[in-house]
């Protein structure tokens, strides 16, 4: 079989062109997943805000490691529980200068965590940085490991 330069032309025009659609598609799903993890999160910050436990167990993996700025770790359970019994109301909550990337089945989020909660009428702030790892598993993107980091 003779193949012509013109034969030879026309099929790398295509084969350029296949690609291409194929590197659109991955950041067409590149920006999908982005979006499920950041909406994963809303949830999460939802869920700590309202209280919510079913909320919260639904986002959180099961071998989650939550850590916070002071340096304590906790499971999921002892993460849950803290938000289902804290003494504190908790007045607002916001996750601003949220990034998100995604790799494969992972994702890592950077955020502030901007909070107003009052306790015995006393109001407090809390602005700390947080580090978040996300894994999609089976039912969508589940917290997997969560760092909170006293900001300079």
């Amino acid at each position: 079989m003779n193949v012509s330069r013109r034969d030879f032309a026309i099929a790398s025009a295509l084969a350029f062109g296949a690609s291409g659609l194929l590197l659109s598609g991955s950041a067409e799903a590149q920006a999908a997943d982005e979006a499920a993890v950041a909406q994963s999160i809303e949830a999460l910050r939802q869920g700590v805000l309202q209280q919510d436990k079913a909320k919260l167990d639904q986002v959180c993996a099961a071998q989650i490691s939550y850590g916070h700025s002071d340096g304590r770790s906790e499971t999921k359970e002892q993460f849950i529980n803290g938000v289902m019994t804290r003494k504190q109301v908790q007045k607002s909550l916001a996750f601003p200068e949220l990034k998100v990337f995604v790799v494969g089945n992972n994702a890592v989020a950077r955020h502030i965590y901007l909070g107003e909660s009052e306790l015995d009428g006393k109001q407090t702030t809390t602005r700390i940085g947080a580090l978040q790892v996300w894994q999609k598993q089976d039912s969508g993107w589940k917290l997997l490991a969560r760092q909170g980091f006293k900001l300079g």
